[in-house]
């Protein structure tokens, strides 16, 4: 940690978004010479697929790695390829999805899988245009795979990535967008994209706690945020709600009548959910019956 501290403060903030040459060669040398003793060896790093990359990268929003590892694997075993999961029905991609949260992401998935086959013949496409257009795909994740299956320099910035370029160019100084992902532009060492971006993950993921200040040291006022608990919240009755149509399908009274024995919430905020639900093409509603999309 005392290199760490050394580098820190020898970087001065930068007045414009130019990087001089040699503080930026000083930081590359830094990342990867903890990197060479500190990669993460990680089965989405074992191959050059955008489709399991894809897969890795929509996992892994929001959700920690050792949760992601068990079932990214029992995914890619289930639907090794895009063409097996563009075969699936979604009803079956959402019950493999259990445990994972976030069902919306194994939709967009699904739907991703099902474009790529149909528009683009199984071969995702190789730049950031094409692959934004894709279902739930933003700028990161057209990165992503640009980088890790393309290979291409093209620099991703995610939360850890901006407060790493955000301690040690800017001191802690929150920056524009536009401001970070320009001094990451510059970072990026030609040639070594696909490196590069894995030695700053794993820098973020292990070492960024230590480095990054409280609030109070960047200028910011620390407040505490009122907070819903998980319990109290619309994603966990939804959550609940898949859980209960993984196993089969229900009468949607019925559903109700057990939810509000269970939890003591009142009907129209469950009705409220399901039909949120409904609208997110997550349920079916057929009749007086609810069921996961076949």
């Amino acid at each position: 940690m005392q290199r760490l501290s050394i580098i820190g403060e020898s970087l001065l903030v930068l007045s414009a978004m130019n990087i001089p040459t040699k503080r930026m060669d000083e930081f590359q040398r830094f990342i990867f010479s903890w990197w060479k003793t500190n990669r993460r060896d990680l089965p989405w790093r074992r191959t050059n697929d955008p489709y399991k990359i894809l897969v890795s990268e929509v996992m892994l929003q929001q959700t920690q790695v050792l949760r992601v590892l068990p079932k990214y694997r029992e995914f890619i075993e289930r639907y090794p390829t895009v063409y097996d999961l563009a075969k699936a029905s979604p009803g079956d991609v959402l019950r493999i999805w259990k445990g994972m949260g976030y069902n919306r992401r194994a939709l967009y998935l699904y739907k991703t899988a099902q474009e790529v086959v149909r528009i683009y013949h199984g071969i995702f496409p190789k730049d950031e245009e094409s692959l934004t257009k894709l279902p739930g795909l933003g700028i990161y994740t057209a990165r992503a795979i640009m980088v890790s299956a393309y290979r291409q320099n093209v620099a991703m910035v995610d939360t850890n990535i901006r407060q790493i370029i955000t301690h040690f160019f800017f001191r802690d100084k929150p920056q524009k967008p536009a401001v970070i992902q320009a001094a990451a532009d510059q970072l990026v060492p030609v040639g070594k994209s696909w490196e590069w971006h894995q030695a700053l993950m794993d820098f973020g993921s292990s070492k960024l706690k230590k480095i990054h200040p409280p609030m109070r040291r960047i200028g910011r006022t620390a407040e505490k945020k009122k907070s819903i608990p998980f319990k109290e919240s619309n994603r966990f009755y939804r959550g609940r709600i898949i859980d209960i149509l993984r196993q089969d399908k229900i009468g949607e009274d019925q559903l109700i009548t057990n939810l509000i024995k269970k939890y003591g919430k009142p009907r129209q905020f469950l009705q409220s959910i399901i039909g949120s639900l409904i609208k997110d093409g997550l349920v079916v509603k057929k009749g007086k019956s609810l069921y996961l999309p076949e």
